[in-house]
């Protein structure tokens, strides 16, 4: 692939903001796009290519902005759309595309859509919702069940029919079969694009389009007691359905209306059935969301199968991507642990694909423990004990070592730890040796030199806790080599092709220390090795 052939965001390294946790502006313990300009010198200093938003549309923030009740506003707890308009004008001018994320699968209750739509059942909205009569006793129309803990059906008296929610009840599912759905939708997101906006990040769009004749789900073969309810079903009938793809093809023309934009899918599905989010002849989303390291166990022979499964499943001319942490997951510190933290930050800055941070893991935050009495997510509040509770991931961007962090005058509206006072960016950019330094010599290693940035992916053999492979393009090329363990490692450098010298440890020492016969490894070490790497851009 020749640079020139290279796309933006086929280049750029994601930044995951969640705005209620980034910076408050106006001391109310909630992070606002005010908050988010101030801190735009230090991602520019991170050096990441662009920024992707959780919500900030209207909300009644049942979850937390996944339940809007207004496609074309701010919120007021984020700001105002003056506040946005500064924001992308700000990010622009600083070199920082914006992405939005969108959230089509369901809208909240509140939405005047869905007010009028249960107004009547002879409402000219009623069927932009998916209302069904009862079941003939009179219970819920079949056995879809909802994410969120219980029947995805709600039954409204007013009207004596249910109406399907595959999260909330208070997010009803809009109808995606209905055209002035889609109508609709495809013109909220050229409301956006027109407003300059670099793409979209797409909520659950796996989930979009349900099964026609309303057909029970599959038992769950596997499901054994002490799981979440939902898990006692397969949901074949409510998600991935065959014309999903047409409708993410419509999505992907809006897109294409405007000239270098993104459209990136949520997709938490196996690699075979991911990749199908490309499109026929990549007319879909550009990038499926690979949440595969997301949840695989912290192995090198496991982490090597994913790539070589993902890398082979991938279509003609589909370009990779890669996620270590998100607001829905455990914080990938808390995961794999500190040390593997660095080494973790290593293998997805040097794999082939598009990366994508999430705010705080460059700083190594780890998953904050809840005190009942401070549980925000609502998935916690409805399904608790398992583990699912979100907020631990969504707490407060460190910066500094004042009062809560340094995120706001005012108590957060969730807490930080206590180890703030001395793991916050202020402290450890001052570290020439700590992860944040780490991370933006790492995303500078990938900016400077192609084979990083652009090149292809070669598995090399190894074993034990060695993760080993090759980037190259042009005749220039670099080995990474991981060790996922905690014991020390001596390979032959002459068995695997290595030669010259340790551009970067992950213990940020070892500069240009020349490879001669072997490489020593330490414990939770990982090392990028080249003889020639020639610039990326």
């Amino acid at each position: 692939m020749a640079t020139n052939d290279v796309l933006w965001w086929q280049r750029s390294i994601f930044y995951q903001i969640y705005p209620r946790s980034f910076q408050d502006s106006n001391d109310d313990g909630v992070g606002d796009l005010p908050g988010i300009i101030e801190r735009l010198p230090y991602l520019e200093s991170l050096g990441i290519d662009a920024i992707w938003l959780s919500p900030i549309f209207p909300s009644p923030m049942a979850d937390f902005g996944y339940d809007i009740s207004a496609y074309t506003g701010i919120d007021p707890v984020f700001g105002t759309m003056a506040d946005f308009d500064a924001l992308i004008g700000a990010a622009h001018a600083a070199g920082l595309r914006l992405i939005l994320d969108f959230v089509p699968n369901h809208t909240s209750d509140r939405h005047p859509w869905f007010v009028e739509s249960r107004s009547s059942p002879n409402s000219i909205r009623r069927d932009w919702y998916i209302w069904r009569d009862p079941a003939s006793d009179g219970g819920p129309p079949n056995n879809w069940l909802s994410e969120f803990g219980g029947s995805a059906w709600q039954y409204d008296p007013a009207s004596g029919q249910y109406y399907y929610h595959a999260f909330l009840a208070r997010q009803p599912d809009l109808n995606w079969r209905n055209p002035a759905v889609r109508r609709a939708m495809y013109d909220v997101m050229r409301f956006w694009l027109r407003k300059g906006v670099d793409g979209f990040r797409v909520d659950v769009i796996w989930h979009l389009i349900k099964d026609a004749a309303f057909r029970d789900n599959p038992v769950n073969p596997n499901f054994h007691p002490g799981r979440p309810s939902n898990q006692r079903l397969l949901p074949l009938y409510t998600t991935d359905q065959p014309e999903i793809f047409d409708l993410i093809a419509e999505m992907r023309r809006v897109i294409d209306e405007f000239d270098q934009r993104v459209l990136i899918g949520e997709v938490y599905l196996p690699i075979e059935r991911l990749v199908a989010y490309y499109g026929k002849n990549l007319s879909g989303a550009h990038l499926p969301f690979n949440f595969t390291l997301l949840s695989s166990a912290w192995n090198a022979r496991g982490i090597e199968r994913i790539i070589a499964e993902y890398e082979q499943a991938l279509p003609e001319g589909a370009w990779p991507n890669w996620v270590l942490g998100n607001h829905d997951r455990p914080r990938i510190a808390s995961r794999v642990g500190a040390e593997q933290a660095r080494v973790a930050a290593m293998l997805l800055l040097t794999l082939r694909g598009t990366p994508t941070l999430y705010y705080g893991d460059e700083i190594g935050m780890h998953q904050v423990p809840i005190a009942p009495e401070q549980v925000r997510d609502p998935l916690e509040r409805n399904v608790p004990g398992f583990g699912l509770g979100r907020d631990g991931c969504r707490t407060p961007m460190q910066w500094d070592s004042t009062d809560f962090a340094g995120f706001s005058q005012a108590r957060p509206w969730l807490p930080v730890p206590k180890d703030f006072v001395h793991e916050n960016v202020r402290n450890l950019e001052a570290d020439g040796a700590s992860i944040l330094t780490l991370y933006k010599a790492l995303i500078a290693l990938r900016r400077r030199h192609k084979a990083l940035a652009v090149g292809s992916y070669e598995a090399i053999a190894a074993k034990d806790d060695l993760l080993i492979y090759r980037r190259a393009i042009e005749g220039s090329s670099a080995i990474i080599v991981l060790n996922l363990g905690s014991d020390p490692v001596s390979l032959s450098s002459a068995a695997i092709g290595l030669e010259g010298r340790i551009l970067l440890s992950s213990f940020m020492d070892r500069w240009e220390e020349k490879l001669s016969g072997s490489l020593d490894l330490r414990g939770n070490e990982g090392v990028i090795t080249s003889a020639s790497l020639q610039p990326a851009r």
